[in-house]
């Protein structure tokens, strides 16, 4: 049995829909992550998860020492 790719479209700047792949979401100290990954440009992306209301938004996050920690998380599982 083969696993189902879990895919969400983002809008980029110019309103252009993107399609990204859900390669994780993580939990560190009570902040959700996600990884995507852009198949047609071989790009990761690592976004925040806020919740808005009943909807999930995704925030780029800024500040570096935030998404290292997050990029560092996201080996040690890889690791395990």
């Amino acid at each position: 049995m083969s696993e189902q790719v879990k895919r969400v479209t983002l809008f980029d700047e110019d309103d252009q829909p993107l399609e990204l792949v859900v390669v994780a979401t993580l939990k560190i100290n009570d902040t959700e992550y996600a990884i995507l990954f852009d198949e047609q440009e071989d790009e990761d992306y690592i976004f925040r998860i806020v919740q808005d209301g009943e909807s999930e938004q995704f925030e780029i996050i800024e500040n570096e020492e935030e998404l290292q920690e997050v990029i560092d998380a996201y080996y040690e599982l890889q690791e395990e």
